[in-house]
């Protein structure tokens, strides 16, 4: 078993703060009886996060910084028929505009249904496939409410930044500025335009509702194969209050967390199964695993060790 924790190190102080109450002693057991195999070091402005590279990694996925093909797998799983075609996740969201920035609210408070969802898709479809100045061979398809799917060549190794990396943040610092993405910004600032002005989002808007005002394109890449029994289990429990920054129901994720899947990792440990566990930051991650370690070893290992709290505000 390999599991992945993303968003289990807070970046911002306030959430630093927050993790150094929790005690963790699961997480401190494993920490004693497994070995360090593998650290990712990098920074909070890389477009892919950290989770994503740790899973890409375990699957045998070959890709540069952005240019994970997740979108590909995710069209895939919802039944899509991908092909050998490069693919992008478009999400709808909604652009706050603020004083100083425009940031992104996370998709989660649309709540969109699937008739809207499906009538915007519609609305947005012939920017890409009609005719015009725009490049020819898009192909569209529906996935989910919160998930619209594009195919083009174009698309192929195009780098852009996880959703994961924008959510209640400035859009301006991940738009990117790579050549190849020029014609898809200008089909975006066409696709804002129609949005802002569609009679869909005035009903939401009289209702109360945010109205869907742009998409966010993500995942590009064609599809590419994962390694048999590779697969890791994600754990997304940190997830949603980290990108709030709910610093105290984070506390009460992870602690939901040490009960939960650590404790079952924990089991799986002491009965000599063998196991990984790859525990992600904003900026890195770090993979233990290996065989357990013997009394003395733990011991030794402890002796002079880094507390665990500082140890997880390297990633």
């Amino acid at each position: 078993m390999h599991l992945i924790v993303p968003f289990a190190a807070p970046l911002p102080e306030e959430g630093r703060a927050a993790a150094r109450t929790l005690a963790r002693p699961v997480l401190a057991a494993l920490r004693d009886r497994l070995v360090e195999q593998a650290r990712d070091d990098g920074d909070e402005w890389s477009l892919s996060p950290p989770h994503e590279r740790a899973w890409a990694r375990a699957v045998g996925w070959a890709g540069a910084d952005g240019a994970l093909p997740f979108a590909a797998q995710a069209a895939a799983a919802a039944g899509i028929d991908t092909g050998d075609l490069a693919w992008a996740r478009l999400t709808p969201v909604h652009w706050h505009l603020g004083t100083e920035q425009v940031s992104l609210v996370d998709p989660a408070q649309l709540a969109l249904d699937e008739t809207t969802s499906r009538a915007l898709l519609e609305a947005v479809r012939p920017l890409f496939t009609g005719d015009g100045w725009r490049m020819d061979g898009w192909q569209m398809a529906w996935g989910e409410t919160g998930a619209w799917y594009a195919a083009h060549e174009s698309l192929a190794e195009l780098p852009t930044a996880s959703l994961d990396r924008v959510i209640g943040r400035n859009v301006d610092a991940w738009l990117g500025s790579n050549t190849a993405a020029r014609p898809l910004r200008r089909l975006q600032a066409e696709l804002q335009m129609l949005l802002h002005a569609h009679p869909l989002n005035s009903e939401r808007e009289a209702r109360g509702l945010l109205p869907v005002n742009s998409v966010w394109i993500s995942g590009c890449g064609r599809s590419q194969p994962v390694a048999a029994g590779a697969e890791p289990v994600l754990e997304a429990g940190l997830r949603a209050p980290a990108l709030a920054g709910d610093w105290a129901a984070w506390c009460k994720a992870f602690d939901a967390i040490e009960a939960g899947v650590l404790a079952e990792l924990l089991a799986r440990v002491e009965r000599g199964d063998k196991v990984q566990l790859t525990l992600c930051g904003e900026r890195g991650s770090v993979t233990l695993g290996g065989p357990q370690r013997r009394g003395f070893q733990r011991w030794w290992q402890r002796w002079g060790r880094t507390e665990l709290s500082t140890w997880m505000e390297t990633l």
